[in-house]
């Protein structure tokens, strides 16, 4: 019986410990849009699991507008936020309120979106963004089973946008896979556009990435040329793509990958139209983020997993790397829908 109360006792010791730390701690969450399905979620998430573990929360969208988002941050530092989570717009932009924010003592955290040029950064919390463009390489590979079918196969890569650092690792993840194979002739770019700079959506919006699927398919496939494969680094250009496609006169419907599982994304996983979503379950992520941010107003040893990968050219970031997946037609109710992140109403 004495040994039960004094577990008890303890519980309850920890549990008041938590709440004194949270008590009057603020944290501010900057997402940059209310535009992406994937953003509300994340920030929602986030704003869930801090009011959770008692802190204040301020959460700001910044409508994908650069000097919105500086003045958000610069008054979530002015308003005495102890700890910042920042999801930048373009990862450069934000130099002279994170400069502030050191001042303060206030502590930065980036979260799936590294900032750029400063040593104001103390973490970074995100998915493994290589491996995001790596599962989405490896889906084409195995889906064209390129180590043995003999081709020549056909394939378009429209990737991120370049203000984002992320969507570099996205895409070169992918084209690492895919090389070889392009350099020995089994799979072919008829548009030849195999460059970054090339392939880059601005603003990752999906009328833009649409523009340039038209284009694409207008001056190389208008004839119903042969085309397997339209790798796309998230949901919302894939979903551009997807558009464009519906013109295609040619056989069959190419593979076309995505990420993010979107809903629109994952409806058309069911109906055939997209082949594959990277899934990154945002609760992971928000979870994670309100880990480190206990850790670091308790005085604690944050965790990280990685302190080689992510230099933002001045730092190389702290970071906490989680582990991507792939969704599609076959294992989407698994992981989206027996896990709780979507209901099947919202898939119907």
């Amino acid at each position: 019986m004495k040994r039960i109360l004094s577990v008890l006792l303890c519980l309850l010791m920890v549990c008041v410990s938590i709440s004194a730390l949270a008590e009057g701690e603020k944290v501010g969450v900057s997402m940059p849009t209310k535009d992406l399905q994937r953003w509300v979620q994340d920030g929602e998430n986030m704003e869930k699991e801090l009011k959770a573990a008692g802190f204040e929360v301020e959460l700001q969208y910044a409508s994908n507008d650069v000097p919105t988002q500086l003045n958000q941050v610069e008054t979530m530092v002015d308003n005495g936020c102890n700890v910042i989570v920042i999801s930048a717009i373009e990862g450069s932009s934000l130099g002279t309120a994170l400069a502030k924010a050191k001042e303060k003592g206030i502590k930065i955290i980036a979260y799936d979106r590294l900032l750029m040029d400063s040593d104001a950064v103390d973490f970074y919390a995100t998915f493994d963004n290589y491996m995001v463009g790596t599962v989405q390489g490896n889906y084409v590979k195995e889906k064209l089973d390129l180590d043995n079918a003999a081709g020549p196969f056909y394939i378009e890569f429209t990737a991120g946008d370049p203000g984002d650092n992320n969507a570099g690792y996205f895409f070169n993840g992918a084209f690492d896979v895919l090389k070889p194979y392009i350099e020995s002739g089994k799979l072919v770019v008829r548009s030849g556009q195999t460059a970054f700079e090339q392939v880059a959506t601005p603003t990752w919006k999906t009328d833009v990435a649409q523009k340039r699927a038209d284009d694409i398919l207008t001056a190389y496939y208008a004839n119903g040329e042969q085309l397997d494969v339209w790798l796309c680094s998230n949901d919302s250009t894939a979903l551009g793509v997807t558009n464009a496609l519906d013109n295609y006169t040619g056989e069959g419907w190419p593979i076309i990958t995505g990420q993010d599982c979107d809903i629109a994304n994952t409806k058309n996983m069911i109906a055939g139209k997209q082949s594959m979503s990277v899934f990154k379950d945002t609760r992971t992520l928000a979870a994670r983020v309100v880990t480190m941010i206990k850790q670091i107003l308790a005085g604690e040893e944050v965790e990280v997993n990685d302190t080689e990968t992510y230099n933002n050219n001045v730092i190389t970031v702290p970071s906490y790397l989680c582990e991507p997946v792939f969704a599609d037609a076959n294992n989407y109710k698994e992981l989206l829908i027996d896990s709780g992140y979507y209901t099947e109403d919202q898939l119907q």
